[in-house]
């Protein structure tokens, strides 16, 4: 490690400390360690195979919702053999930290985290696709297919997940708004910054006067923004800044 990165560390790690009122906003680059796929991912073979436009969104759904709840499945069971690394852990025993996440596994919960707001949804629960407000947990090791709601009847059972042409839940939006507005400083862990509107809470923090400190394995949308950015994986720099004194 060189002595300008073992600096900049440092100097990010003086900021969280010295901080009222932190909260983290992750992305997919937070889990990637766990083993659990990106999103955009080019070693999976679902997502080389078909456009992302039929396998998450309500379009795609409606044309061939078979072929969306078996790509579901094989991520389901892929998050049930992962574990929280030490990335989630060490956000997990910062109590203080609120989390606003992207991502839809349920490792951040499995760390330990209870102060959580997942703005594009659960993927470890279903709900029904029309308007019953149906919605059960599902095993993710023996994910369900294809199938209609059982409340209803009348629509088919789809992830709890936002999909692309959707809004974000209302709720975990405003929760998410208002953390952004009031943190004096944002941790902005493994995401590209570019999906809107959830990249939008970086700048309003920073709008706001909050510190950003950015911790990613490349520089981002978002690069211009930060007081500290921190190249390198998550799972190896979280503790390091995080660690008591």
């Amino acid at each position: 490690m060189t002595s300008d990165h073992a600096e900049s560390i440092a100097a990010a790690r003086t900021a969280i400390q010295s901080s009222r009122n932190p909260c983290c906003f992750s992305g997919a680059g937070l889990s990637a360690p766990s083993g659990v796929g990106t999103f955009r991912d080019p070693g999976d073979g679902w997502w080389s195979r078909h456009d992302p436009m039929k396998l998450a969104s309500p379009e795609g759904f409606s044309e061939d919702p078979e072929l969306v709840m078996k790509w579901y499945a094989a991520r389901r069971e892929q998050m049930a053999q992962a574990r929280p690394n030490a990335g989630h852990l060490a956000l997990a025993n910062r109590k203080d930290i609120v989390q606003i996440t992207q991502n839809t596994d349920d490792l951040l919960e499995r760390a330990g985290c209870d102060r959580l707001v997942q703005l594009h949804g659960d993927i470890t629960s279903d709900r029904c696709h029309g308007h019953c407000g149906h919605v059960e947990r599902v095993d993710m090791s023996n994910p369900p297919l294809d199938r209609m709601c059982p409340a209803c009847g009348d629509e088919r059972m789809r992830p709890t997940v936002t999909w692309f042409g959707e809004a974000l839940p209302s709720s975990a939006w405003s929760l998410a708004e208002q953390t952004a507005r009031e943190c004096d400083l944002m941790l902005v862990v493994g995401t590209s910054a570019v999906v809107y509107p959830a990249a939008a809470l970086i700048e309003v923090a920073s709008r706001s006067g909050a510190t950003i400190i950015i911790v990613n394995s490349e520089a981002t949308a978002a690069s211009p923004l930060a007081d500290h950015e921190l190249i390198g994986s998550a799972e190896e720099l979280l503790p390091r800044l995080l660690e008591s004194s």
